[in-house]
């Protein structure tokens, strides 16, 4: 008795038949639909328009948006909540509907239900694209006790690839600063975050 098991896409297929109307990841081969709530995408809105602010204000050759997916693997495959793109990579294939397939600058993910995702696959798969700066911006205190002590509170962890290309975490909570290498002169707090 054989059993059939559904083909994974390759992240080319995945490409292909990827829907317009919908945010979709792939993961281990297979089409998998993100859905956000208001309140999640209000959070990711501000952080990607304070974002585009400092690269206006100090003229940054960085492009920030919320459509970029990057391959991870032969079938993995993330769309970003926030992404800092150099400028010259995201302009050097104007024309083209293909994700990245190189590091870019910054990726930022925010929490929601399936938090492990963000917390473990996603930092691992980041860390290995060598992706410079992962933010995870833990807005409802959901993800586990291991990462926001107890009592849990609302945090945004700040990964930066070291020399040896393993992330280093920092850890800011209410009226911290949050220091990021990309954006080194940004003015903002978790809390303004929260107040989204």
């Amino acid at each position: 008795m054989s059993i059939a098991t559904k083909q994974k896409l390759t992240f080319d297929q995945f490409l292909e038949q990827y829907p317009e109307d919908a945010h979709y990841e792939l993961i281990n081969g297979e089409m998998v639909e993100m859905r956000a709530t208001r309140q999640h995408d209000d959070v990711n809105f501000f952080i990607l328009f304070a974002f585009n602010d400092e690269i206006r204000r100090l003229k940054l050759e960085y492009v920030v948006n919320n459509t970029a997916v990057i391959q991870t693997g032969e079938n993995q495959g993330r769309k970003p909540d926030v992404s800092v793109i150099s400028k010259v990579m995201w302009r050097s294939e104007r024309n083209a509907y293909s994700a990245l397939d190189k590091p870019i600058q910054l990726a930022v993910e925010v929490v929601s239900t399936n938090w492990e995702d963000d917390y473990i696959d996603k930092l691992d798969e980041y860390q290995r694209l060598g992706i410079s700066e992962y933010w995870i911006v833990d807005y409802l205190a959901i993800g586990s006790r291991t990462y926001l002590g107890n009592p849990k509170t609302p945090t945004v962890f700040v990964y930066l690839l070291d020399e040896s290309g393993v992330y280093q975490p920092t850890a800011f909570k209410g009226d911290d600063r949050i220091l990021s290498r990309t954006f080194p002169e940004l003015s903002l707090t978790v809390n303004q975050i929260l107040n989204a």
